[in-house]
């Protein structure tokens, strides 16, 4: 929403809650410092009644009454937009503390301060530790990536989103059509569910792979969205997660952390490298390729294959 509709939003709100009687159209406009720039009566009229669908979209509730003069009035009675008594119990009240700390981005982390003072003010109990008994563990959700906050927006207004992406075996990025459904974080990476419109099916893209900007298009989901979006397992199973098939490699001592975490067994070979066996599933290839030349593939011969495949379509951008 842009700075200057919200303030105007903002405005007329707090004159509808500090007014004891209905207040008419002519007189909000002379209240409200947006509305006297509007220009015409019809111009001012559209406005109007676009910010008061807003505000009732938000929450508010405002009353239209007839008053004595025969003009439409309006207000919105402070007893009918008073959030009645919150409580919350103690894991309640930790995990709602959590969840306003976690975010790190900048951008994000005033709207979640504010959120947790109107927690505390609503009953979250200022001594609740949201990270239990001896506050040890912090969680973070770091993101770095720039197209993170358009993404999110478009998500959360359900707008068609247009960026340029590269997939792990692509020299150069292509452009991509996608109705934005769900953003999650996975073992440290941000992934975008949606509808690809130009594959008409569903994919996943990572967020670390979207090169330039993120632009919104006008328009409705020409697809309806799933009830439950399967981020998690569709980037596991690229990963191997669900894999029932081993692969070996050759790892650098000091790389592939990730890789790590998931072997079955590692055995150091000297010379500074180790040998790992791993779950090999769908995708595992384009994992691999991540970690460059601190990766060598064993067995089987077709990932050492696609491995060697996709490195040589990066060379040869």
């Amino acid at each position: 929403m842009a700075i200057a509709k919200a303030e105007r939003l903002m405005n007329l709100a707090l004159c509808l809650l500090g007014t004891r009687r209905p207040l008419t159209k002519r007189e909000l406009r002379e209240s409200v410092e947006a509305y006297l720039e509007a220009g015409s009566d019809d111009s001012f009229n559209r406005m109007f009644e676009r910010d008061k669908d807003d505000l009732r979209e938000l929450g508010l509730v405002i009353e239209t009454v007839e008053n004595l003069e025969g003009e439409t009035g309006y207000l919105a009675r402070r007893d009918s937009n008073r959030l009645p008594a919150i409580t919350l119990d103690a894991e309640e009240a930790a995990a709602l503390g959590l969840a306003a700390k976690v975010w790190q981005q900048a951008r994000l982390a005033g709207a979640a301060s504010g959120a947790l003072q109107k927690l505390r003010a609503a009953g979250l109990p200022e001594d609740v530790d949201p990270y239990g008994a001896h506050g040890a563990l912090e969680p973070r959700i770091p993101v770095h990536e720039a197209a993170f906050e358009p993404l999110m927006l478009a998500c959360r207004d359900r707008r068609p989103v247009v960026f340029d992406y590269r997939k792990a075996n692509a020299a150069t990025p292509e452009q991509r059509h996608v109705e934005p459904w769900a953003l999650e974080c996975w073992r440290g990476h941000w992934y975008l569910a949606g509808w690809d419109r130009d594959r008409g099916a569903e994919r996943v893209f990572r967020l670390s792979r979207i090169t330039g900007k993120v632009r919104s298009r006008a328009g409705r989901f020409t697809v309806p969205v799933p009830d439950v979006v399967t981020v998690r397992e569709t980037v596991a199973s690229w990963a191997g997660e669900t894999a029932d098939r081993s692969a070996r490699i050759r790892l650098r001592s000091d790389a592939g952390f990730p890789l790590r975490a998931k072997a079955t067994s590692v055995r150091e070979l000297g010379g500074g490298w180790d040998e790992l066996e791993i779950p090999y599933g769908h995708g595992l290839d384009a994992w691999l390729v991540e970690f460059g030349p601190d990766v060598v593939v064993l067995e089987p011969e077709e990932l050492r294959a696609d491995v060697v495949d996709r490195l040589r379509a990066v060379a040869k951008g």
